[in-house]
């Protein structure tokens, strides 16, 4: 299956132009077949997964890099593409991959990426997989990228808050309460400011740089708040 991209094609709006230089692209693999298929997405097995992510890195980077830009791969062709305008931040925006560190991830990650994202992992995860990205960057020659996680995140300013707020992502997602409050093996962040100040500089002493807390209750930003006001100075 090829898809054609040529010249006279409508070129996509630069969000980094927009924002003035303030995008970070994040690129993987894929991963949740559900969700796949509920937008109509076909998700092959995981090397071929893998082959189109190879392909849409070296694309994303052309475009972003070389004018015009042609590409004749085996999932993708690209003939003569100015895509304009080009990125306001140079030599482009940070490219971010995600995934679980296996073999071909950590070595497209070590070509291409600024940095490594994995989802909901644990401690030993987080020990186990930027180990082998670490590795990957120096059998490239280059210094370890930085490493990044992104998983769940509740937290109150004490238990009362606390549980208030679990209690309504339970609603939401149709999970227990009491397991989110006692789960301490669980890879999310859920606690009181301290608590959660614990469990992330753990994350730190493993080697995290910056950790993307998902707050799935959207509408409620008085813990958005309280990240910024209480969360982020203790671990400043």
């Amino acid at each position: 299956e090829i898809y054609t991209l040529s010249l006279h094609d409508a070129l996509p709006i630069s969000a980094d132009e927009i924002s003035g230089g303030r995008v970070e692209l994040g690129l993987g693999a894929g991963w949740h077949e559900g969700e796949h298929t509920a937008y109509g997405f076909g998700f092959p097995a995981t090397g071929t997964r893998i082959d189109r992510l190879a392909e849409q890195l070296e694309i994303v980077l052309g475009t972003w890099t070389r004018t015009p830009f042609s590409f004749d791969g085996k999932h993708y062709r690209l003939v003569d593409l100015d895509a304009q305008p080009k990125p306001v931040q140079r030599p482009h925006p940070p490219l971010i991959m995600g995934g679980y560190a296996g073999p071909r991830s950590a070595a497209l990650a070590a070509r291409f990426a600024d940095e490594y994202n994995t989802a909901f992992p644990t401690i030993d995860d987080v020990k186990e997989r930027r180990g082998r990205i670490a590795e990957a960057c120096e059998r490239r020659g280059r210094d370890p990228i930085p490493f990044s996680v992104m998983t769940g995140f509740v937290v109150g300013r004490d238990r009362a808050e606390l549980r208030q707020r679990v209690t309504r992502l339970s609603e939401r997602i149709g999970a227990k309460a009491d397991a989110f409050m006692t789960d301490r093996s669980s890879s999310w962040v859920v606690g009181t400011v301290d608590e959660a100040v614990e469990r992330l500089s753990a994350l730190r002493d493993a080697g995290v740089s910056r950790v993307m807390c998902q707050n799935l209750l959207h509408d409620d930003l008085d813990v958005v708040a309280l990240i910024g006001s209480e969360l982020a100075p203790q671990l400043a």
